[in-house]
């Protein structure tokens, strides 16, 4: 089947210099949902991937095929056929012509109607099924709305079959009460479908070359047309503005929410939570409000994570507690482990079981063995720890020198007291301990105390006296205004007595 997509508009009411189809939902493009819904319904077995039909911001729409098709190979099987002038959807179809193959039909979807399900689209694609090389019949995705305000109008017959469809701008009042809208989304026989192009002319009130119009030159030749609806509504529903975008954000992150709590998710509030990836949760899973999971997210059985936390493409393992306002992104925490409250792992932060990262601990490229802990105020980057080791609060790895990064490494039974630096390339040894305060730039010694830091000392001292200076001046002010005061009374008691 080939497979047209739509997506040259420029969505003027968006008010973006990003071209429409690269405004994103739950995480991705839009074009990049209807993309990979095409993908998956033709299947890896066809030669000829999805045509995408660009134009305003063409070369911005050419860089994101470019960079999705780098980290999804599948994604390089998708073309490009420009629509220099945007004179509407049937001259946009023209423009994909001649890369049609001719004895498969023709299923057109838009950039900007994101989640149309594969189970609908197969279902219309069923409808237009025919002999190869043979013209079949022409199916239509309609819906019917309560509110059909703005779309294209199916008009049917009296034994209800369709006629033809009508623009609103070019509606009648008898027409703009009719319910049933176009969705734009059909599959046509592609034999056919070269003729009704060519065929198409400007007369309406945009100007422009409707593929709608297609309808009645299919009626006109006898195919027959056959109509499905969506099972849900916003399977169809198109973005042209940022508050559509925001109210179909918020359809898809509450379907989201449903589907995880039917596999057994505790959600606090399944309003308050959004993924924009993928997340995969075992049994008793339990999700706080306000929590964002980015990429690929597996949250194991018995985690637990709390309000407002940020996970991306992280593996979390059983019986995880990863506290409120904690950042995970490229980490991997195993079993028992507890984390947070506003903790930072970055990429490459590799936890073992039981360990604890506690609040305002970052930890970066770093592996940790079982049973350590950092549990305040600490930063472990670029370093190998061991297990059983306490890192104490103020402790930091100073891994950068400005060019380069070094490794430290800290082995097994370490205690690091509070305030400490490790200044890489730096080795501490097994059950060593460094004192609190202690800048380490050299290896220190195994089952040994390593202290630095200056002596002590006590010096006679007078501790300065805070002079009152706004007191003062307030006081000189007070008394200027009391002389004023008496002097005028002096002033007028003097000229009373002058009358007398």
């Amino acid at each position: 089947m080939n497979i047209v997509i739509l997506a040259a508009g420029q969505g003027k009411r968006m008010k973006s210099a990003l071209p429409k189809v690269l405004q994103t939902l739950a995480g991705k493009p839009l074009l990049q949902h209807v993309l990979i819904t095409a993908l998956s319904l033709q299947g890896k077995q066809t030669k000829a991937g999805p045509i995408v039909v660009i134009g305003h911001g063409a070369a911005n729409v050419k860089a994101f095929l470019a960079n999705v098709a780098k980290e999804d190979p599948s994604f390089g099987n998708v073309a490009t056929v420009l629509q220099a002038e945007q004179k509407g959807t049937g001259h946009a179809l023209l423009q994909a012509l001649p890369k049609l193959d001719p004895q498969e039909p023709t299923l057109v979807l838009y950039g900007d109607v994101p989640l149309t399900s594969k189970k609908t689209l197969a279902k219309l694609s069923k409808l237009a099924d025919g002999v190869r090389g043979q013209d079949s019949a022409l199916a239509l995705l309609t819906q019917n709305l309560a509110n059909p305000s703005g779309y294209g109008r199916i008009v049917r017959d009296a034994d209800g079959s369709v006629r033809e469809i009508v623009e609103e701008k070019d509606a009648t009042p008898v027409q703009k009460a009719i319910k049933e809208i176009n969705t734009g989304i059909m599959v046509l026989p592609t034999n056919s479908l070269r003729k009704w192009l060519k065929a198409l002319r400007a007369s309406n009130a945009q100007g422009e070359y409707y593929l709608t119009d297609v309808i009645a030159m299919a009626v006109k030749d006898g195919v027959p047309i056959r109509t499905t609806q969506a099972d849900d509504e916003f399977e169809t529903v198109g973005v042209n503005s940022r508050d559509q975008l925001a109210g179909l954000e918020r359809i898809h992150q509450l379907n989201v929410a449903h589907q995880l709590m039917a596999a057994g998710v505790s959600l606090a509030d399944p309003s308050r939570i959004d993924v924009r990836g993928t997340l995969e949760c075992g049994t008793d899973v339990s999700i706080d409000v306000g929590c964002v999971f980015e990429g690929c997210v597996t949250l194991a059985s018995g985690t637990k994570v709390g309000p407002y936390c940020v996970i991306r493409n992280s593996e979390i393992g059983n019986d995880v507690a990863i506290h409120a306002f904690s950042h995970l992104d490229g980490a991997k925490v195993g079993h028992h482990s507890l984390i947070g409250p506003y903790a930072r792992l970055r990429p490459g932060a590799d936890l073992a079981n039981d360990v604890h990262i506690g609040n305002f601990v970052e930890v970066k490229n770093s592996k940790i063995a079982a049973n350590s802990k950092a549990n305040h105020l600490a930063y472990v980057g670029d370093s190998i720890v061991g297990s059983r080791v306490n890192i104490g609060a103020g402790t930091i790895t100073c891994n950068y020198d400005g060019v380069n990064k070094h490794q430290t490494i800290i082995e097994d039974d370490v205690f690091i007291g509070s305030d400490t630096q490790l200044v890489a390339p730096v080795r501490v040894g097994r059950g060593a301990t460094l004192g609190a305060g202690t800048t380490l730039t050299k290896d220190a010694p195994a089952n040994q105390l390593t202290v630095s830091r200056a002596k002590q000392i006590s010096l006679p001292w007078q501790r300065p006296v805070k002079i009152e200076k706004k007191i003062a001046v307030k006081k000189t002010a007070a008394n200027k205004v009391t002389a004023k005061k008496t002097a005028i009374k002096k002033s007028v008691t003097k000229s009373v007595k002058g009358k007398k």
